[in-house]
Parts: structure tokens; sequence; C-alpha cells
């Protein structure tokens, strides 16, 4: 009997909306391609998951991600593996034990698995980290890049696991991984999506949107034959360019429009919303990715287009002619548990004081639009400082410049040989934590001490000892 030649990826998260994506550009090259999926037991009678078990290229497996021999099982014999699953925000942020043992424990079982196979050299290794990794970048800083600090928002759980996840695959000694960060993804389905969540995003906060069509492209597209080399083991940011650089309210404009609504300030108040600790930046470096593994074929205006006719004519209708209702709606899921209302209604001063900075802060926040400033951040890229020279090769990177940007961190590099890039050195913060990591991670990824990296309690204090996160934790106006 003939050996199938085709590449076998196995793919998590198949049953989520990036996930099905992959699928369906894997499955449109199946000439090229096979597929093993993982599906938890619970999700077997999707008809998505149905329609895969009939079809000869997939191979579906029902298991879980925090199961090592379910994972193992998935990856033997595995060229690609395509990590996209796991919990995301907001159920992430309300489970957050689960959050870690599915997000980090994932991770640490799909290294594991790979590194017990037999070649685990030849394995390539996607890995899908978030724009949320790197927190809050409101204006002037809202232009961001890989290497900027990892910030984390105040509750942000989803961040803490994935930027520990990171991590994982980038320390474990593979040869081929890639972490690529994802943006807000757009897709057709995001209009039936009410949770308070919606709260959170500042009216003037920015993001570079990517859509799930394109988030699909790109994860096939990094198992054909012609990905360079120069690829791997690097930290890559995924939008969709300029014309996918929006402000906030810029996007409530389209998205609203699409929903049968003119004019978003009859149904949305502008002190409903947050003014900082989300995430969202528009990337000086998406370009680089897509020129590497090119993957975009669609704006963000054609999207929007896809979304109006994706939407029932009898939503938009009822949306239109009845706006008033509709407003009524929104506010009562502000004022709901995890709302900016409710915070505000309970004396929920954490809360209030992460999202708005302080009850008197949020009570200057007009509650009419006409009083309301609507931002337009610059359009010209500003890059923060690194510490150290960056149009080096890294191959070239001395002992020297690891102290050099080691003091720019306020810490200090306590090894005295380097072996390269992707072998670990010893380093302290300067709240004295020890630790070890590779150049690689640091630099080219943003991550620093461990510790505080993933505690924003902390962030206050490190800010004033380490003036690398400090550029992006008390910016100076532009």
């Amino acid at each position: 009997m003939q050996q199938d030649q085709r590449t076998l990826v196995f793919l998590t998260g198949a049953t989520g909306t990036m996930g099905g994506e992959t699928m369906r550009q894997l499955l449109a090259r199946r000439e090229r391609f096979r597929v093993r999926i993982l599906v938890l037991p619970k999700e077997r009678d999707l008809p998505a998951v149905k329609a895969w078990r009939r079809d000869p290229d997939v191979e579906v497996l029902l298991g879980d991600l925090t199961c090592y021999d379910d994972v193992r099982a998935g990856v033997s014999g595995a060229s690609h593996v395509l990590h996209v699953g796991g919990m995301v925000s907001p159920l992430a942020d309300r489970f957050p034990e689960l959050t870690m043992k599915v997000n980090v424990g994932g991770a640490e079982n799909i290294v594991r698995a790979i590194q017990d196979g037999p070649e685990p050299d030849e394995v390539r290794l996607v890995y899908i980290g978030t724009v949320a990794q790197t927190g809050c970048r409101m204006p002037p800083v809202h232009w961001g890049r890989t290497g900027d600090p990892i910030k984390i928002s105040r509750y942000d759980q989803y961040a803490v696991s994935k930027t520990q996840a990171e991590a994982i695959v980038a320390e474990s000694g593979l040869k081929h991984w890639v972490s690529i960060r994802q943006t807000g993804m757009a897709h057709t389905e995001m209009w039936r999506i009410f949770d308070p969540i919606m709260f959170h995003n500042p009216v003037n906060g920015v993001f570079e949107w990517s859509t799930a069509r394109d988030s699909g492209r790109l994860m096939a597209n990094l198992c054909e034959a012609d990905v360079p080399q120069t690829l791997w083991r690097g930290f890559y940011n995924m939008g969709g360019g300029e014309s996918a650089r929006v402000v906030n309210h810029e996007f409530m404009v389209k998205t609203f429009s699409a929903l049968g609504i003119s004019d978003y300030r009859r149904v949305l108040r502008p002190n409903w919303f947050a003014t900082r600790n989300f995430h969202g930046q528009w990337y000086s470096d998406s370009d680089h990715l897509e020129a590497l593994v090119p993957y975009r074929s669609q704006t963000i205006d054609m999207f929007v287009d896809e979304l109006a006719r994706a939407i029932p004519w009898a939503v938009k209708a009822a949306a239109g002619t009845f706006p008033s209702a509709v407003g009524k709606r929104i506010r009562k899921l502000a004022e709901a548990p995890g709302g900016s209302l409710h915070w505000l209604a309970n004396d929920d001063e954490a809360h209030i004081t992460a999202y708005f900075g302080s009850r008197e802060e949020y009570d200057d926040i007009p509650s009419d639009w006409r009083q309301f400033t609507l931002a337009a951040p610059s359009r010209a890229p500003r890059l923060l400082d690194h510490g150290y020279d960056e149009a080096r090769s890294i191959e070239t990177w001395t002992i020297a410049d690891m102290a050099r940007a080691a003091d720019f961190r306020g810490g200090a590099c306590l090894s005295d040989v380097i072996e390269g890039p992707f072998a670990p050195l010893d380093w302290r913060c300067a709240q004295d934590h020890h630790f070890r990591m590779t150049p690689n991670l640091m630099l080219r990824g943003g991550h620093w001490c461990p510790t505080c990296m993933v505690d924003p309690e902390s962030y206050d204090a490190v800010a004033q000892a380490n003036p690398y996160f400090a550029q992006v934790h008390a910016p100076r106006p532009a």
C-alpha cells in the first residue's frame, strides 16, 4: 500500500473561530495536506465535527489539551503543529485556574510531546500569542512592535496565561517554532457577542484588526514548503496593515452601520466605556510577517461589507427601527456584573481605579457625545527604545550587549559568557528576582522578569527602576 506523502498537520482549537477558518484553508489544499484535530468529547456532536469525522482527509481525536497522552497522540507523526486552541477572554478571566491549566498546561504538553518524538527538530510548531500580552497602549504609545515590554492589564488572566505559555514555547530548545501574536480578530459572528467586556475597550483606543479569513490563511500558509527559514524562532505581530488600523470609535461607526444603526451615538454613551487598562495597538512591524508569509486578502472595509451581508435582515431592520430599545438593552449590559456601570453603582474602587484612574476621573467623562473628544492619534510610527543595537544580527550579540540591555531594564546580566541568542543566561531584575532566560525571548520577545512581568500590582515599582518598561507604563506626551 502506497504511503500518503501529504503533509500531516495537527491542529488544536479547530472548533473555534480561528481554528475553523484554518480548517477551511487546509481542506481547500487537501492535495497537499491532511489534518488531525483534537476535539473535546463534549464537542463531538457539533455539526462541523460530525462533518469532519466523515471526511477521509481529517482525523478527529477526542481529547483534552490538559491530558498529555491526548496531546501526544495528536503530535505523533505530524510535521506541523498549529497550536491555536485555548481559553480566551472573557471566559478565561472568569475561570483563572482553568485558564492556566488549559493555556499554560496545554503549551507544556505540546512542547513535551514534540520533544518526546523521534525528530523534534524537524517539527514546525506555530504558537498563537496575543496583543493582550503588551496591554494598554493608549496614545501616545499606540504604535507597537515585537520586543516592546510585556505589560499585562489588571484582571487579564488570559494575558498572563498566554505570556507564560509563549515563554514555554520560546525556551523549549526546539529548532522550528514561531509565536504569532494575534490582534483583534474580526469575524462575521461578532455581532452576536453580547458581553460586558465591550465596555472595557476605550472609545479612543486603537486596534490593527485582522480578519478570521486572513488568520486562517496565515495558518495554512505557514504549513507550505516555501516558508522562509528566517521565520522560525521569532515573534511576529499579525495585523491587517494600514487599511486595518482604526481608532475604536471609527470601528464602531463601521460595525454599527452594518448592524443597521446609522449612528452609534444613538445607542451608546461615552461614559459607559473605560479609558484605560485594555489592550490594542497599531503595529509598526506587521508588514514584516506579511512579507515573509503573505496572508492578507481583506481590508477592514471589505470585512464590514461581509459582516453586513451576514447579519439577518430582520435583526438590522429591528435595530434600525428601534434604536432606543437597543440602547436600553446595551445599558443593562453595562450595569451587569463585569460592566462599567456595575462597578460604579457598587463602589468597586479596585475596578474603577484600574479602568478609569479614579472616580473623580470618571466623573469628568462627558455623558454627551457633543462634549466628548474623539481622538485622532498620530499615524506616524513612534518606536520605543529596546536598549540595544537592533541593526546588529542576533548571531553577533555579545555579553556586553546583554549587560547594557539588562541595565536599561533596571537589572543586571549575571552570566559572563553568551553562547548564542537561544542559550539561557542568568539575570537579576531591580526587585532582586533571579531568573534564567534566553536573549532571544528577552530582546526580541520583550519578556523580562517572570515574576514582575505577570504582576500588574508591581508595575509602579518596576517603572521607577526600569526605563525600558517606564516607556509604556508612564508614557510622555507626544
